[in-house]
């Protein structure tokens, strides 16, 4: 293990308070309620977006007391935010009505071709048929349109706590196994695909047939035990909504598919962005409210992951590299849990000479545990943004959201280790 100075010390113990904060959201929230003469501040320490932001605020302010206001931009400009930014804009794009509508047609009549119960067959499809589409469109923008059809239509109060958190469970491990078909769109592939010079035919052969095999067993699983819920539950096929103009569709799906494209190159996505919200602007007829404030959150809670976990290599990377192949997918499993995925990936990248079987376990090891926690895979904060505000006191609980997760983890960890 590298020999850590103070500063490393105090990142790594900070990074500890915020994943003990993260846990302990739903608890501040609670007083918050309870406690409404404080509930400003309550309220702000029980939004789980700000947690990491938060204290990687705090550890810069350790740095620039310590080391000086040089050593501090100097770290924050060292740490690369294009992912935080990617996920900012892909979610605004895929949460407006003319993709929502142009996807929710599509699941529509792909429901209609599955013999059983409409609501079910759609419920089905949210959760098999979207995850893996984020193959393609990135996890991202996959877990934003799961999630806002699925809090539009499922998440009612007709619907169980138990049912809600199970389908979160199945839904965020859905989204991070079901993104591994090609080497662009599950972050911690993405982070490798290019140094290890994997293709989408070494992506199929090696992880996608497994994860597509996990996606049906985990949503097929979730349908038979819950299928008494669905009783209570009809979609909601007619709103109030006008049909969106098939060229508006086209429009954002250009822009949409541009920004997907250009993920590496913030520049020119934020620029597309930029011109996204003007035409958005233009066509308000055809427009919800525009999820700025959301995805915001959701970005912060990524930058300030991305400026702590940047303060973690020091152990992380010794504690990886001392696993062999066999163990190092369950370690990466577990630590996922309390990394992100695509931080482990990385570090993994950086060193030469590892095998062929050492990189794969580790690989798939990081989107096997992708769904246990909100910090396991970055797709989560945005699903957690959408969907906590049908949950008690607009919390999610995140051992509830561990509890869940855990019986599809086991079935990606039976797919990925003994198949």
């Amino acid at each position: 293990m590298i020999n850590p100075n103070f500063i490393d010390v105090i990142g790594a113990i900070l990074f500890l308070v915020a994943i003990v904060h993260t846990f302990s959201t739903k608890y501040f929230e609670h007083l918050a309620y309870t406690n409404p003469r404080y509930s400003g501040i309550l309220h702000l320490l029980g939004e789980i977006e700000i947690v990491f932001g938060f204290w990687a605020m705090v550890l810069i302010l350790f740095m620039f007391g310590i080391e000086g206001k040089d050593s501090a931009v100097t770290y924050v400009e060292s740490r690369n935010f294009t992912e935080p930014m990617f996920v900012f804009v892909i979610m605004v794009i895929a949460a407006t009505r003319p993709i929502l509508q142009f996807v929710e047609k599509i699941v529509m009549s792909l429901a209609k071709l599955i013999p059983i119960k409409k609501e079910i067959a759609i419920y089905f499809l949210l959760l098999s048929f979207v995850p893996i589409l984020g193959s393609f469109i990135t996890e991202p923008a996959a877990m934003t349109l799961a999630a806002m059809l699925l809090s539009k239509n499922y998440f009612g109060k007709e619907t169980s706590t138990k049912f809600k958190y199970a389908t979160l469970g199945v839904l965020f491990v859905n989204i991070s196994i079901g993104g591994t078909l090609t080497p662009y769109a599950a972050p911690p592939v993405l982070m490798v695909s290019n140094t290890w010079n994997w293709d989408i035919w070494f992506m199929l052969s090696n992880f996608g047939w497994r994860s597509g095999i996990a996606v049906l067993i985990n949503t097929i699983g979730i349908v038979f035990i819950f299928k008494e819920s669905f009783k209570d539950i009809i979609f909601k096929e007619k709103t109030d909504e006008a049909s969106v103009p098939f060229v508006i569709i086209l429009v954002h799906l250009f822009f949409l598919v541009n920004v997907v494209l250009f993920a590496h190159h913030p520049v020119i996505f934020m620029a597309l962005f930029l011109f996204f919200l003007g035409y958005t602007s233009a066509y308000k007829d055809h427009q919800n409210n525009l999820i700025l404030n959301e995805a915001l959150l959701v970005a912060f809670f990524l930058a300030g992951l991305v400026v702590l976990g940047g303060a973690q290599q020091w152990w992380l990377e010794p504690t990886l590299m001392s696993m062999d192949s066999s163990t190092v997918y369950y370690g990466a499993t577990i630590l996922t849990a309390f990394t992100d995925n695509a931080a482990l990936t990385y570090l993994g990248s950086l060193v030469e000479g590892l095998s062929e079987d050492f990189k794969i376990a580790l690989v798939a090891g990081a989107v096997t545990g992708g769904g246990l926690t909100v910090i396991a895979n970055a797709p989560n904060p945005a699903g957690i943004a959408i969907l906590r505000h049908n949950f008690s006191e607009k919390s999610i609980h995140p051992i509830g959201l561990l509890l869940a997760a855990l019986p599809p983890t086991l079935v990606s960890v039976i797919m990925f280790r003994f198949i």
